[in-house]
């Protein structure tokens, strides 16, 4: 929650998302081309360390996944957090984990897991599913020690995994990845080592930001 105890209405929110992925030289061309064209859905969703929402999670993950998966163009669900309270990176980390297995335990009551992924943080093939659909989970927060990553307000946006396959499938993908790294030094000062290329690497410990070693950091997710 922020500083002042007032709670920012959820346009208010909404609004500041737009401004931050909008800021001169923020790296994610993506996710800027996304907001630019309209195609950035949100949920405002209250407090991430609470349940609260987990329903409308879920539904909203489901339906924006059948309604964007064959459209042109990037696209992205912003689950946005106002009434989180103060956390540093570790606790924000566990934070987007607990509320992940929780979404999970819902979605896999009837739901499988996305069968073009793996279900296990420590596969290269790994991607987080909701409604059979893989994504992405990118977590931003106010203490992110990357500036890429600090909004004022704990959010996860979710992409789905098949964008990134079909800009590889067009032979896209490579100057997309090397865009976002170049722009991301200039904006952060420096190279971010959590930034894998697409099918290299593990996916699961570059979703809070922070920076962990990949072959000891240990992810608590279990399908």
């Amino acid at each position: 929650m922020p500083a002042d105890g007032i709670q920012p209405n959820d346009g208010d929110v909404i609004a500041q998302f737009r401004h931050y992925v909008q800021q001169a030289g923020f790296p994610c061309l993506a996710a800027r081309t996304a907001t630019e064209n309209d195609h950035v859905q949100f949920l405002v969703a209250g407090n991430l360390e609470s349940s609260d929402a987990d329903d409308a999670i879920v539904a909203c993950a489901r339906a924006f996944a059948r309604n964007v998966e064959s459209a042109k163009g990037f696209h992205s669900l912003a689950l946005l957090f106002p009434c989180t309270p103060s956390m540093d990176e570790a606790t924000f980390e566990q934070a987007l984990w607990k509320r992940l297995q929780a979404l999970h335990a819902m979605d896999a009551r009837t739901a499988p897991w996305d069968p073009s992924v793996s279900d296990d943080p420590a596969s290269p093939d790994f991607s987080f599913s909701l409604g059979g659909h893989a994504f992405y989970v990118v977590g931003l927060h106010p203490a992110s020690s990357r500036r890429a990553r600090r909004f004022p307000h704990a959010a996860l946006v979710l992409n789905l995994h098949s964008q990134f396959e079909a800009l590889r499938e067009d032979g896209r993908y490579e100057r997309f990845h090397d865009a976002i790294v170049e722009r991301d030094v200039e904006f952060s000062g420096s190279v971010n080592p959590m930034l894998a290329t697409h099918g290299e690497g593990l996916e699961a410990p570059q979703y809070s930001g922070r920076e962990v070693d990949a072959g000891s950091w240990r992810c608590p997710f279990r399908a």
